[in-house]
């Protein structure tokens, strides 16, 4: 498997190098050089496969050869050895739970498959790998799960001060071990900009082996594809063949994962990017201009994100085509107050309680069938987080009924270990070399 710079079809470089660099030098981000599209055959009969045999197929195909089967089929089953279950809210509409593996978030499925792969790639006796990842909530815990213990790394997170939930920063800050984090004085895009300016910064290159655990790497979207083709299995079982998938969507990742399972043959009558008010890829779509902006506090904090690092690469699988993009792709985006008149809604109705992201992928699905009514497709919303990790939201009826994970419980009482920095690249930069 070769990978190109999306500022640069001709660069070039096998997959072990795109994992370790995260960026190429040109300050593009890497793609597959050939997508594959499955077999036909195996998209018909994706109800035969249990998940973890779905992730081994899909990422068989993908890397082509860069890992041998045995060992990536390990990695799979090390990787992916929790469910993400489809759950009906109500007619036409189902939830996709991502947040039954340790972080209780959807990016476990990615930061877990990318350390094996990392550490399978890591031969003995090479220079430690700094890894360096900005979060906005949840990449952080999940990174931190997936990599504590890992021999040889050392991992440095990056989040927002006072932008973060309570649970979130503790699963960000009790971890010890090769687990550093650093709490800056800015926003997600602040933490974001000093990754990629670290990464591109000679003295930090020369001095130390950097790579990103951000989506912007790609071994952290390969395996996120997993449970776009298991969500399909799962309604096949169930007797439909048509589907919608609403992503609540901050970095753009999750929703460029869902399009690359959609270029390698998963039938998808159409993605929902459901934004809170840093809406700057839905304006982008209704006007044609692309306006970055700073972004904005909500209580959807992991979709805080004001200039999305993944977009590039999604406008990549369009080749810069925004009419033929906008066929498959409509963006919504919502108000604080309406996120929560949605938790308070689905709950009175259909006694299921949300996180503030998923009721925003919720609400943008049911605006979507309101004017779709004739569509047979089924929709699903993408829940990306476990609701106990936001419980400041909710109302005290129903924060009673959040049933609290033991990984939760286990984290009150630790002790947090972060350190304060400004949001200069000179505050940055100076912490490292020390």
């Amino acid at each position: 498997m070769n990978l190109y710079s999306t500022n640069n079809k001709d660069f070039r470089v096998p997959f072990k190098e795109g994992v370790f660099n995260s960026l190429p030098e040109d300050k593009g981000l890497y793609m597959p050089e050939n997508i594959p599209v499955l077999d036909p055959e195996f998209i018909r009969n994706l109800h035969l496969y249990s998940l973890p045999e779905i992730a081994f197929q899909v990422s068989r195909a993908m890397l082509n050869g860069a890992i041998p089967d045995a060992d990536l089929q390990q990695i799979i089953n090390e990787a992916i050895n929790f469910e993400a279950p489809l759950v009906e809210i109500s007619e036409q509409i189902h939830v996709l739970e991502l947040f039954h593996g340790p972080s209780l978030a959807f990016k476990d499925f990615g930061a877990r498959f990318m350390s094996r792969v990392m550490a399978y790639f890591l031969n003995e006796g090479e220079k430690e790998l700094n890894i360096l990842v900005a979060t906005s909530g949840d990449t952080g815990g999940a990174v931190a799960l997936g990599f504590l213990g890992v021999a040889n790394t050392r991992v440095t997170i990056l989040y927002p001060k006072g932008k973060v939930s309570a649970i979130q920063e503790l699963q960000l800050t009790t971890n010890g071990q090769n687990i550093r984090a650093l709490e800056i004085d800015g926003t997600f895009d602040d933490c974001q900009a000093l990754v990629k300016r670290a990464f591109n910064d000679s003295e930090l290159k020369e001095r130390f082996r950097l790579t990103s655990a951000n989506s912007i790497n790609i071994s952290r979207l390969i395996p996120q594809t997993f449970y776009y083709f298991n969500a399909y299995a799962q309604l096949q079982r169930q007797g439909y063949s048509k589907v919608v998938f609403s992503v609540p969507s901050g970095n753009f990742g999750n929703i460029g994962a869902g399009m690359l399972a959609w270029k390698m043959g998963l039938p998808v009558q159409q993605f929902l990017a459901a934004t809170n008010l840093n809406d700057t890829v839905p304006s982008f779509l209704l006007t044609g201009v692309y306006q970055a902006k700073p972004s904005v506090q909500t209580w959807s904090n992991a979709m805080d994100v004001g200039d999305p690092s993944n977009w590039v690469r999604i406008m990549d699988l369009f080749d810069g085509n925004r009419q033929e993009l906008k066929k498959v792709l409509t963006g919504y985006s919502y108000t604080d107050e309406q996120t929560l008149d949605a938790i308070r809604q689905v709950y009175a109705d259909q006694h299921y309680i949300m996180c503030p992201h998923t009721a925003i992928g919720y609400m943008a699905l049911k605006q979507w069938m309101t004017y779709h009514a004739t569509e047979d497709a089924v929709g699903v919303c993408l829940a990306t987080a476990h609701p106990c990790k936001f419980p400041d939201i909710f109302s005290d009826e129903i924060a009673r009924e959040i049933e609290i994970p033991a990984q939760v419980k286990e984290l009150e009482g630790k002790e947090k270990m972060a350190i304060c920095l400004g949001n200069t690249f000179d505050a940055f930069k100076a912490y490292l070399l020390s």
